[in-house]
């Protein structure tokens, strides 16, 4: 079996039935290229809620805050409602589609982000479940919800949490946004970034806000399992095929 690839999914797209479908049938190509596994986030739709029962929410260094009472509410709307539709979608382009979260089969494991609440900094647990899954054909679709060694569920990251399971399959890894890849700060598209350019990057704020986490997850998945990683927009589905291919597109990380 080829090495599986890796997709963080999140942003705008999950807000749009449109752009959801469009992306789906990309999803659809790059499975028949690789093994597949699809991790998503959902913090547009979590703000949303909250908004909606008068809650307020916050974020710190592009990273949610997340108070332990609003648990339920991140839990329904990552691993119910978006996770659910994903995988519906998944199935009517005859793909396997299986949802899961972070904690399913001890996949990652967390650690707790006193400073951000009921946030999990997820670490690699066990590789098994997504590979059996993979070796049979099937599409893991992955919520960024994790939890403790209590048992405490934990609002994690997106672009971390797929980072974290690209170290455990050894995968190659592809952080998709609204935009081609990482832009400079004339919005031209920076091809190529090493940990050592990194630093100056965000000192510079060219990369910034949620942005910089991506780039973070990135490098921390170019340095663990030294794998090619990506930041891509998720409009141009020959950018990605490219992509699955090994081929050159968005913007590359490496250590």
């Amino acid at each position: 079996m080829s090495t599986p690839l890796v997709v963080k999914v999140g942003g705008r797209v999950l807000t749009d039935t449109q752009s959801l479908q469009q992306l789906m049938h990309t999803v659809q190509r790059l499975a028949a290229l690789r093994p597949l596994v699809l991790v998503h986030g959902g913090g547009d739709q979590v703000q949303a809620l909250l908004t909606q029962l008068g809650e307020s929410s916050s974020k710190t260094a592009g990273q949610r805050v997340t108070p332990a009472v609003h648990i339920p509410i991140v839990a329904g709307v990552l691993a119910g409602d978006i996770n659910s539709q994903l995988c519906c979608l998944a199935q009517t382009l005859g793909l396997r589609a299986v949802g899961l979260t972070l904690q399913a089969g001890g996949t990652a494991v967390c650690t707790i982000d006193t400073a951000r609440g009921a946030v999990g900094i997820p670490q690699p647990g066990d590789s098994r479940l997504l590979q059996l899954l993979l070796d049979q054909d099937y599409l893991p679709i992955v919520s960024s919800l994790g939890a403790s060694a209590d048992g405490q569920r934990l609002n994690v990251n997106a672009d971390l949490a797929a980072a974290v399971v690209a170290q455990v399959l050894g995968a190659d890894l592809i952080l998709l946004t609204d935009v081609p890849g990482i832009l400079d700060a004339n919005g031209t598209l920076i091809e190529h970034i090493s940990a050592a350019d990194a630093p100056q990057l965000i000192a510079d704020q060219v990369v910034r806000d949620g942005m910089v986490v991506k780039l973070e997850a990135a490098l921390l998945a170019a340095r663990t399992s030294r794998r090619s990683i990506a930041v891509a927009g998720w409009q141009d589905a020959n950018a990605l095929t490219r992509l699955a291919k090994g081929e050159a597109a968005g913007t590359r990380i490496r250590n």
